[in-house]
């Protein structure tokens, strides 16, 4: 196995400069631990008690996110890791295991305030490979923070994408199915013999029909009653598939009156053909308009994503409603709406004016407030979230409320701290606020939040000019 002596530690990157003294004093409050592989260094929960520095073997340290493990280092011979000086976490949040046997160097922390007050440039080194641990956990964090907004704006658009397309393919294979039956009624339709100008009249009438910006809107028992006059009437006449035809026909505003104003411009032996050629167009158009609206749904995802990532634009500032930026994060957002029961209500000032910033990160803001807005009123399967934006001084104003339980006023000081969360384990990295935070202050705006048991407001402010 390595002996350790000061040599050895001065071939550490980290201790290059450090004089040789304070590395002995290094050695001589120490203690060497040995580690069987496959066994537990430590696990979430348990205390830190000081500084480690592998001397050999391999352990591997790793979270588990969403019960799925995520790598965060692997430890090697002359690796520093644990609790170092000025370090604010007293417990371990992390998995550390031996792949192989292992062996380390404890500092235990109850040395520190000796080191700190005699040994500099050992305290200078051991804070700087804290630093370098931060800021890479920091953007390993930050990542899966963006991973799990990303997953859950996919999830959402998979499912509000999946709706339209369903439509799109369900009326495209009735079409089908529909026009098989086309050559029965063609055959019937080529029988027929009427004057030209009679049929530009049944022509014209079905388009004065069918352009109707007045259409009465019956109730269920009005509804009922006109359907079975319109059916009494094809029947009478001896008009085949006289149900269905009554069912699309009121669909589509018919009244008798109409009927008989068709009737006056077709010979009688042909009444039954010519309805049923008139229904099956009404069929076509209304297939053909569900395929269109459920096309132009996607459209509007795509455009509504496009516009949220911002994806055709640089990243530099420039003039923006922001109107448009938070209703295309409740388009992203909405299958959480409506899985989550919770009423929208959205109070717009009109008339309040373009500020300068990032779109996308300002997009950024909406997602995480919006977000864990719903995330509060999850548990009571309903509630009500309201955005309202307006104009107070030389700033714009927008309020995200919830009617959630609230934030507890002992940690409502510590929200936007990072890595600070009240999620469950696996649910958030506590970096969503600290994001929020961070990009509300490069544009020189603020935020605070008001919250008790039924209400918790987060108030954004951005300077107009």
């Amino acid at each position: 196995m390595q002996t350790v002596t000061v040599d050895w530690l001065h071939s550490i990157d980290e201790f290059r400069d450090v004089p040789e003294p304070q590395l002995q004093w290094v050695i001589d409050n120490s203690e060497t631990l040995y580690i069987r592989e496959g066994e537990f260094f430590f696990r979430p929960g348990m205390p830190a008690v000081g500084a480690y520095i592998m001397i050999s073997g391999k352990i591997h340290v790793y979270d588990i996110v969403n019960q799925e493990m995520r790598d965060v280092v692997m430890l090697e011979p002359k690796a520093i890791s644990g609790y170092l000086p000025f370090s604010r976490g007293l417990t371990i949040n992390v998995y550390a295991q031996a792949m192989v046997d292992s062996s380390m160097l404890l500092l235990p922390k109850e040395r520190f305030r000796e080191m700190i007050s005699r040994h500099y440039e050992l305290t200078v080194a051991l804070v700087h490979v804290m630093t370098n641990r931060v800021r890479s956990f920091t953007s390993l964090q930050q990542q899966n923070e963006k991973m799990m907004a990303l997953g859950k704006l996919s999830a959402g658009l998979t499912h509000e994408l999946n709706n339209p397309a369903a439509a799109i393919v369900r009326s495209s294979a009735s079409l089908l199915e529909h026009l098989k039956l086309e050559p029965a009624d063609f055959k019937e339709i080529m029988a027929i013999r009427m004057e030209e100008k009679e049929v530009d009249a049944v022509n014209l009438k079905m388009w004065e029909v069918l352009e109707r910006s007045d259409k009465p809107t019956p109730t269920l028992m009005e509804r009922t009653e006109l359907e079975d006059k319109i059916t009494f009437w094809l029947e009478e006449h001896q008009v085949q598939r006289a149900s269905e035809i009554a069912e699309n026909f009121l669909e589509d505003g018919f009244t008798i009156d109409d009927l008989r104003d068709f009737k006056a411009h077709i010979p009688v032996p042909y009444l039954s053909p010519v309805f049923n050629w008139i229904n099956t167009n009404l069929v076509t158009r209304k297939m053909v308009a569900d395929i269109n609206e459920a096309a132009r749904r996607i459209s509007d995802l795509v455009r509504s994503v496009k516009n949220f990532t911002h994806m055709d634009q640089g990243k530099g500032k420039e003039l923006t409603d922001i109107r448009d930026g938070i209703r295309n994060t409740l388009t992203m957002l909405h299958y959480r709406f409506k899985k989550g029961n919770v009423a929208l209500v959205e109070e717009y000032d009109e008339n309040l004016p373009r500020i300068n910033a990032m779109v996308g990160e300002l997009n950024q803001v909406w997602t995480n407030l919006i977000d864990n807005a719903l995330d509060a009123m999850e548990p009571a399967a309903r509630g009500q979230m309201t955005i309202r934006t307006e104009k107070e001084r030389d700033s714009a104003k927008i309020s995200i409320i919830d009617n959630g339980p609230g934030i507890p006023e002992d940690i409502q000081s510590r929200i936007f701290e990072p890595f600070f969360t009240t999620k469950d384990i696996g649910k958030g990295t506590g970096l969503g606020l600290d994001v929020v935070c961070r990009i509300v202050k490069q544009h020189r705006g603020s935020i605070r939040v008001q919250s008790k048991p039924g209400e918790t407001t987060f108030v954004v402010c951005f300077p107009i000019n």
